[in-house]
Protein backbone atom coordinates (compact mmCIF):
# COMPACT_ATOMS: atom_id res chain seq x y z
CA UNK A 1 0.00 0.00 0.00
CA UNK A 2 2.79 2.43 0.88
CA UNK A 3 4.55 1.68 -2.42
CA UNK A 4 1.35 2.44 -4.34
CA UNK A 5 0.92 5.74 -2.49
CA UNK A 6 4.52 6.75 -3.22
CA UNK A 7 4.06 5.89 -6.91
CA UNK A 8 0.92 8.03 -7.10
CA UNK A 9 2.66 10.95 -5.37
CA UNK A 10 5.60 10.63 -7.76
CA UNK A 11 3.17 10.72 -10.67
CA UNK A 12 1.46 13.84 -9.31
CA UNK A 13 4.80 15.61 -8.88
CA UNK A 14 5.91 14.62 -12.37
CA UNK A 15 2.55 15.81 -13.68
CA UNK A 16 3.29 19.23 -12.18
CA UNK A 17 6.54 19.33 -14.15
CA UNK A 18 4.72 18.20 -17.30
CA UNK A 19 2.48 21.24 -16.93
CA UNK A 20 5.59 23.39 -17.13
CA UNK A 21 6.66 21.55 -20.29
CA UNK A 22 3.20 21.84 -21.86
CA UNK A 23 3.19 25.61 -21.32
CA UNK A 24 6.80 26.45 -22.08
CA UNK A 25 8.08 24.05 -24.76
CA UNK A 26 5.71 25.26 -27.52
CA UNK A 27 6.75 28.82 -26.69
CA UNK A 28 10.46 28.03 -26.88
CA UNK A 29 11.01 28.77 -23.19
CA UNK A 30 13.29 27.01 -20.74
CA UNK A 31 11.59 24.43 -18.53
CA UNK A 32 14.18 25.06 -15.79
CA UNK A 33 14.38 28.84 -15.41
CA UNK A 34 12.66 30.90 -14.21
CA UNK A 35 10.72 28.99 -11.57
CA UNK A 36 6.99 28.41 -11.72
CA UNK A 37 4.92 31.58 -12.01
CA UNK A 38 1.41 32.69 -12.82
CA UNK A 39 0.93 32.96 -16.61
CA UNK A 40 -1.27 36.04 -16.10
CA UNK A 41 0.58 38.27 -13.63
CA UNK A 42 4.02 36.59 -13.73
CA UNK A 43 4.04 36.35 -9.93
CA UNK A 44 6.38 33.57 -8.72
CA UNK A 45 4.50 30.63 -7.27
CA UNK A 46 5.67 29.71 -3.78
CA UNK A 47 6.35 26.05 -2.92
CA UNK A 48 3.30 25.80 -0.66
CA UNK A 49 1.16 27.09 -3.55
CA UNK A 50 2.53 24.49 -5.92
CA UNK A 51 1.46 21.24 -4.24
CA UNK A 52 -0.11 19.05 -6.95
CA UNK A 53 -3.93 19.01 -6.86
CA UNK A 54 -4.08 20.19 -3.24
CA UNK A 55 -3.03 23.78 -3.97
CA UNK A 56 -5.53 24.01 -6.82
CA UNK A 57 -8.34 22.91 -4.50
CA UNK A 58 -7.33 25.13 -1.57
CA UNK A 59 -6.97 28.18 -3.83
CA UNK A 60 -10.27 27.36 -5.55
CA UNK A 61 -8.55 27.30 -8.91
CA UNK A 62 -7.28 30.88 -8.74
CA UNK A 63 -3.92 32.66 -8.50
CA UNK A 64 -3.28 34.08 -5.01
CA UNK A 65 -1.77 37.18 -6.55
CA UNK A 66 -4.04 38.41 -9.34
CA UNK A 67 -7.08 36.22 -8.71
CA UNK A 68 -7.25 34.97 -12.30
CA UNK A 69 -8.48 31.44 -12.87
CA UNK A 70 -5.93 28.65 -13.20
CA UNK A 71 -6.71 26.54 -16.26
CA UNK A 72 -8.35 23.13 -15.83
CA UNK A 73 -5.45 21.53 -17.66
CA UNK A 74 -3.13 21.84 -14.63
CA UNK A 75 -4.98 19.57 -12.19
CA UNK A 76 -6.03 17.31 -15.08
CA UNK A 77 -2.45 16.63 -16.12
CA UNK A 78 -1.38 16.02 -12.52
CA UNK A 79 -4.26 13.64 -11.80
CA UNK A 80 -3.84 11.87 -15.14
CA UNK A 81 -0.12 11.29 -14.57
CA UNK A 82 -0.70 10.02 -11.04
CA UNK A 83 -3.39 7.62 -12.27
CA UNK A 84 -1.26 6.29 -15.13
CA UNK A 85 1.71 5.71 -12.82
CA UNK A 86 -0.52 3.81 -10.40
CA UNK A 87 -1.89 1.62 -13.20
CA UNK A 88 1.62 0.97 -14.51
CA UNK A 89 2.68 -0.06 -11.01
CA UNK A 90 -0.23 -2.50 -10.79
CA UNK A 91 0.86 -3.97 -14.12
CA UNK A 92 4.65 -4.10 -13.69
CA UNK A 93 5.49 -3.44 -10.05
CA UNK A 94 8.71 -1.50 -9.42
CA UNK A 95 10.53 -3.18 -12.30
CA UNK A 96 12.49 -1.72 -15.20
CA UNK A 97 9.47 -1.78 -17.59
CA UNK A 98 7.57 0.37 -15.07
CA UNK A 99 10.17 3.13 -15.31
CA UNK A 100 10.50 2.86 -19.10
CA UNK A 101 6.76 2.99 -19.69
CA UNK A 102 6.44 5.73 -17.07
CA UNK A 103 8.82 7.83 -19.17
CA UNK A 104 6.92 6.93 -22.35
CA UNK A 105 3.56 7.76 -20.77
CA UNK A 106 4.87 11.12 -19.53
CA UNK A 107 5.95 12.05 -23.05
CA UNK A 108 2.54 11.01 -24.37
CA UNK A 109 0.67 13.09 -21.80
CA UNK A 110 2.73 16.16 -22.69
CA UNK A 111 2.05 15.61 -26.40
CA UNK A 112 -1.69 15.09 -25.87
CA UNK A 113 -2.11 18.53 -24.31
CA UNK A 114 0.41 20.38 -26.45
CA UNK A 115 -1.33 19.19 -29.61
CA UNK A 116 -4.73 19.97 -28.09
CA UNK A 117 -3.78 23.60 -27.46
CA UNK A 118 -1.15 24.38 -30.10
CA UNK A 119 -1.64 21.79 -32.90
CA UNK A 120 2.06 20.96 -32.82
CA UNK A 121 4.05 17.94 -31.69
CA UNK A 122 7.55 19.18 -30.74
CA UNK A 123 10.54 17.24 -32.07
CA UNK A 124 12.15 17.22 -28.63
CA UNK A 125 9.44 14.78 -27.58
CA UNK A 126 8.76 12.88 -30.81
CA UNK A 127 12.26 12.48 -32.24
CA UNK A 128 13.92 12.47 -28.82
CA UNK A 129 11.41 9.89 -27.63
CA UNK A 130 12.05 7.74 -30.70
CA UNK A 131 15.76 7.65 -29.95
CA UNK A 132 15.23 6.82 -26.27
CA UNK A 133 12.58 4.21 -27.06
CA UNK A 134 14.88 2.43 -29.48
CA UNK A 135 17.98 2.53 -27.27
CA UNK A 136 16.06 1.20 -24.25
CA UNK A 137 13.85 -1.24 -26.19
CA UNK A 138 15.29 -4.38 -24.49
CA UNK A 139 13.90 -3.16 -21.16
CA UNK A 140 10.43 -4.06 -22.44
CA UNK A 141 11.56 -7.70 -22.50
CA UNK A 142 11.35 -9.57 -19.16
CA UNK A 143 14.64 -11.22 -20.10
CA UNK A 144 16.57 -8.01 -20.77
CA UNK A 145 19.07 -8.68 -17.97
CA UNK A 146 20.32 -11.81 -19.76
CA UNK A 147 22.93 -9.86 -21.68
CA UNK A 148 24.57 -13.06 -22.94
CA UNK A 149 21.55 -13.51 -25.16
CA UNK A 150 22.52 -10.42 -27.15
CA UNK A 151 25.28 -12.43 -28.82
CA UNK A 152 22.85 -15.02 -30.10
CA UNK A 153 20.69 -14.51 -33.21
CA UNK A 154 17.07 -14.55 -32.16
CA UNK A 155 17.91 -13.69 -28.52
CA UNK A 156 15.54 -11.44 -26.55
CA UNK A 157 17.78 -8.37 -26.70
CA UNK A 158 18.30 -8.43 -30.45
CA UNK A 159 14.65 -9.25 -30.97
CA UNK A 160 13.69 -6.21 -28.91
CA UNK A 161 15.82 -3.91 -31.05
CA UNK A 162 14.43 -5.45 -34.23
CA UNK A 163 10.85 -5.09 -32.99
CA UNK A 164 11.50 -1.47 -32.07
CA UNK A 165 13.09 -0.68 -35.44
CA UNK A 166 10.24 -2.30 -37.35
CA UNK A 167 7.82 -0.40 -35.09
CA UNK A 168 9.44 2.92 -36.01
CA UNK A 169 9.23 2.22 -39.73
CA UNK A 170 5.77 0.65 -39.53
CA UNK A 171 4.17 3.20 -37.20
CA UNK A 172 5.56 6.24 -38.93
CA UNK A 173 5.31 4.69 -42.40
CA UNK A 174 1.58 3.99 -42.21
CA UNK A 175 0.73 7.57 -41.31
CA UNK A 176 3.16 8.95 -43.89
CA UNK A 177 1.49 6.84 -46.59
CA UNK A 178 -1.98 7.98 -45.50
CA UNK A 179 -0.89 11.63 -45.45
CA UNK A 180 0.77 11.28 -48.88
CA UNK A 181 -2.28 9.67 -50.49
CA UNK A 182 -4.66 12.17 -48.91
CA UNK A 183 -2.60 15.07 -50.22
CA UNK A 184 -2.47 13.57 -53.70
CA UNK A 185 -6.18 12.80 -53.85
CA UNK A 186 -7.64 15.84 -52.05
CA UNK A 187 -4.89 18.39 -52.69
CA UNK A 188 -5.14 19.27 -49.01
CA UNK A 189 -2.83 18.33 -46.15
CA UNK A 190 -4.77 15.90 -43.97
CA UNK A 191 -2.05 14.92 -41.48
CA UNK A 192 0.91 16.85 -40.19
CA UNK A 193 4.37 15.33 -40.23
CA UNK A 194 4.39 15.64 -36.45
CA UNK A 195 1.82 12.83 -36.30
CA UNK A 196 4.15 10.68 -38.42
CA UNK A 197 7.08 11.30 -36.08
CA UNK A 198 4.89 10.67 -33.06
CA UNK A 199 3.87 7.26 -34.37
CA UNK A 200 7.52 6.48 -35.04
CA UNK A 201 8.10 7.13 -31.33
CA UNK A 202 5.18 4.90 -30.35
CA UNK A 203 6.59 2.13 -32.53
CA UNK A 204 10.03 2.56 -30.94
CA UNK A 205 8.63 1.98 -27.45
CA UNK A 206 5.87 -0.55 -28.15
CA UNK A 207 6.83 -2.36 -31.37
CA UNK A 208 4.93 -2.69 -34.64
CA UNK A 209 1.90 -4.63 -33.39
CA UNK A 210 1.01 -2.11 -30.72
CA UNK A 211 1.84 0.77 -33.09
CA UNK A 212 -0.76 -0.60 -35.50
CA UNK A 213 -3.25 -0.98 -32.64
CA UNK A 214 -2.59 2.60 -31.54
CA UNK A 215 -3.39 3.92 -35.01
CA UNK A 216 -6.61 1.88 -35.08
CA UNK A 217 -7.79 3.03 -31.64
CA UNK A 218 -6.64 6.62 -32.21
CA UNK A 219 -8.52 6.78 -35.51
CA UNK A 220 -11.69 5.49 -33.83
CA UNK A 221 -11.37 8.04 -31.03
CA UNK A 222 -10.82 10.83 -33.54
CA UNK A 223 -13.77 9.77 -35.68
CA UNK A 224 -16.21 9.41 -32.76
CA UNK A 225 -15.24 12.19 -30.36
CA UNK A 226 -13.83 14.52 -32.98
CA UNK A 227 -16.95 14.11 -35.09
CA UNK A 228 -19.20 14.75 -32.09
CA UNK A 229 -17.23 17.88 -31.18
CA UNK A 230 -17.54 19.29 -34.70
CA UNK A 231 -21.25 18.47 -34.76
CA UNK A 232 -22.12 19.87 -31.34
CA UNK A 233 -19.99 23.01 -31.72
CA UNK A 234 -21.22 23.72 -35.27
CA UNK A 235 -17.67 23.74 -36.59
CA UNK A 236 -16.86 23.47 -40.26
CA UNK A 237 -16.07 19.89 -41.36
CA UNK A 238 -12.62 21.12 -42.35
CA UNK A 239 -11.88 22.08 -38.73
CA UNK A 240 -8.41 20.84 -37.78
CA UNK A 241 -8.72 18.18 -35.10
CA UNK A 242 -5.74 17.42 -32.83
CA UNK A 243 -5.13 13.91 -34.18
CA UNK A 244 -1.94 13.68 -32.13
CA UNK A 245 -4.03 14.02 -28.96
CA UNK A 246 -6.20 11.07 -29.99
CA UNK A 247 -3.12 9.03 -30.90
CA UNK A 248 -1.55 9.88 -27.55
CA UNK A 249 -4.61 8.77 -25.60
CA UNK A 250 -4.76 5.60 -27.67
CA UNK A 251 -1.08 4.87 -27.01
CA UNK A 252 -1.64 5.30 -23.27
CA UNK A 253 -4.47 2.80 -23.38
CA UNK A 254 -2.47 0.35 -25.49
CA UNK A 255 0.47 0.62 -23.08
CA UNK A 256 -1.78 -0.40 -20.21
CA UNK A 257 -4.11 -2.97 -21.80
CA UNK A 258 -2.71 -3.53 -25.28
CA UNK A 259 -2.16 -7.27 -24.96
CA UNK A 260 -5.73 -7.91 -23.78
CA UNK A 261 -7.15 -5.58 -26.43
CA UNK A 262 -5.12 -7.19 -29.20
CA UNK A 263 -6.17 -10.65 -28.03
CA UNK A 264 -9.84 -9.62 -27.99
CA UNK A 265 -9.54 -8.14 -31.49
CA UNK A 266 -7.93 -11.26 -32.92
CA UNK A 267 -10.54 -13.51 -31.30
CA UNK A 268 -13.37 -11.49 -32.86
CA UNK A 269 -12.01 -11.24 -36.40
Amino acid sequence: MLAQLLVIVAGLVLGSFLNVCIYRVPRGLSVVRPGSRCPHCERPIRPRENVPLLSFLLQQGRCRGCGNRIGWVYPTVEAMTGLVFWLLYLKYGLTAPFFLNGLFSSILIALVFIDLYHRILPDVFTLGGTLVGFLLAPIQSPEFLLWGATLQPGGPILNSYLNSLVGIVFGGGILWAVAFLYLKLRRVEGLGFGDVKMMGMVGAFLGWQFAWLTILVGSLLGAVFGGLFILLSNRDRRYELPFGSFLGLAALGVTLVGSALLGWYVDHL
